[in-house]
């Protein structure tokens, strides 16, 4: 019975295997594939992208924490518009001495958008940037508390109509 030995390969000369040539190559495929498929002008480098944002409702507010890491309390704005919040801004490039080769962090524009589901209280909004996380608290309205009514009665319904009567003349 014969038994089968896997081939060995060998070259003339040993070849260098470039995995950041691999990778960019990669990048610039997906990034070709993504343009072609997206109509024109939003896979333009420089479109606005959303930040990640967590959303958390509670009892007496809506509370909005939007992750912009590096932007300056200047850079960015905080709109109320009926239910609709609106976080705009930008993260500038800053300017580097070296050769950038890998960057992952975004930069640019930046624009996030959400309806909440009831009423606001505009007067009392408060927006907070700490550590690169923007939190903006969206007070709802103050409900008016229930009050109970208290119930009298009078012994005789006639006489207190006749009573109030006679205080009138």
């Amino acid at each position: 019975m014969a038994v089968q030995t896997p081939r060995r390969f060998t070259a003339s000369a040993p070849v260098r295997w470039d995995p950041f040539r691999d990778l960019e190559e990669l990048q610039a495929r997906t990034a070709q594939l993504i343009g072609s498929a997206l109509p024109a002008g939003l896979a333009e480098n420089g479109a606005p992208w959303v930040p990640p944002v967590d959303i958390e409702e509670t009892d007496d507010a809506w509370i909005i924490e939007a992750e912009v890491p590096g932007v300056k309390r200047d850079d960015v704005n905080v709109d109320l518009r009926d239910n609709e919040l609106v976080i705009t801004g930008e993260i500038k490039e800053r300017e580097r001495v070296g050769l950038l080769r890998r960057r992952t962090r975004r930069v640019g524009q930046f624009e996030f958008r959400v309806t909440l589901p009831g009423e606001t209280d505009r007067d009392r909004v408060d927006a907070d940037l700490h550590d690169g996380v923007l939190t903006v608290r969206i007070p709802k309205p103050e409900r008016a508390e229930p009050r109970r009514i208290e119930i009298t009665t009078s012994s005789d319904p006639s006489t207190s109509r006749a009573e109030g009567a006679d205080q009138q003349q």
